[in-house]
C-alpha cells in the first residue's frame, strides 16, 4: 500500500493554516516561510496574501526574529558584528534589517570585549589558543582587523603580533 499525495491548500485559510503549522516548529524568516510555500505549489499571489496575512498576525516579523536570533547565537558564540550580519543575510534577512538588528543588539558592547569574549569561549571549552589560532578564529568569527590587532596585542603582548 503506497502513501497517497496530498493535494496542495486549496484556499486561503488551508495555506495561512500550513504555515502556522510551519512557524510553530521554529521561529522563521519571511524568506523562508515563502521558500517553503512554494516548496508546498503556492502561487506568488497566494504565497503573498499569506506571508501579509502573517505579518498581519504578527507571526511573522523579520526584526524581531533578527533580535531574537542575534540574542540566541551572541550565547552560544561572540562573533563580529560581520558574521552575524552575514548569517542573518543568509537565512533571508535583508541586508539593512540585519545591520539595524546588529546595531541594535550590540549597542552597549564595543568590538574588542565581543572578541575577548570570543576567544574566552572557545578556551572555556578546554582549549588553548596559540596567537595563530586566535587570529584565524577573531578573522572567521568576522572581527576586523584592527579589532584583532589590537584584541591579540592586549591577550599575547606585543610579541604575539610578531608570531
Amino acid at each position: 500500500m503506497g502513501a497517497t499525495k496530498r493535494l496542495p491548500p486549496s484556499s486561503s485559510e488551508e495555506w495561512l493554516h500550513l504555515a502556522v503549522r510551519y512557524l510553530a516548529r521554529w521561529d522563521r524568516t519571511v524568506a523562508q516561510v515563502q521558500q517553503f510555500l512554494l516548496s508546498k505549489g503556492a502561487s506568488a499571489t497566494q504565497v503573498k496574501q499569506t506571508v501579509s496575512r502573517l505579518s498581519d498576525l504578527r507571526y511573522l516579523d523579520d526584526e524581531a526574529f533578527a533580535g531574537r536570533w542575534i540574542e540566541s547565537r551572541m550565547a552560544r558564540q561572540p562573533m563580529g558584528r560581520e558574521r552575524l550580519s552575514a548569517e542573518l543575510q543568509a537565512r533571508g534577512i535583508g541586508e539593512a534589517v540585519a545591520e539595524k538588528a546588529v546595531r541594535t543588539a550590540l549597542s552597549k558592547v564595543d568590538d574588542e570585549t565581543l572578541a575577548k569574549q570570543a576567544l574566552k569561549s572557545w578556551q572555556r571549552k578546554g582549549r588553548r589558543v596559540t596567537v595563530l589560532q586566535a587570529v584565524r578564529l577573531l578573522r572567521q568569527w568576522g572581527f576586523e582587523e584592527e579589532t584583532i590587532e589590537r584584541t591579540i596585542r592586549a591577550r599575547f603582548g606585543h610579541e604575539g603580533l610578531e608570531s
